[in-house]
């Protein structure tokens, strides 16, 4: 019974885990299409470090907001 008990818990993590990146992916993606300029292109081509720091700010402050939800 426990071990049934186990796999529904791994399960559940698993998807949550799909679900979370899947947002955190699309409001990347939404971000890109707010913006202006092409990010992708204004951090690998420009080399715009300012520009990568506050798309990994936001990055992680989406996944926290992601991971509390998710937590309960």
């Amino acid at each position: 019974m426990e071990h049934l008990l186990s796999l529904k818990y791994i399960w559940a993590s698993i998807v949550y885990s799909f679900i979370g990146i899947i947002i955190l992916v699309l409001s990347f993606w939404i971000i890109e299409k707010i913006t202006p300029e092409n990010l992708y292109k204004e951090i690998l081509e420009n080399k715009n470090v300012a520009l990568a720091i506050i798309l990994s700010a936001f990055m992680l402050a989406i996944a926290i907001i992601i991971a509390s939800a998710i937590h309960g």
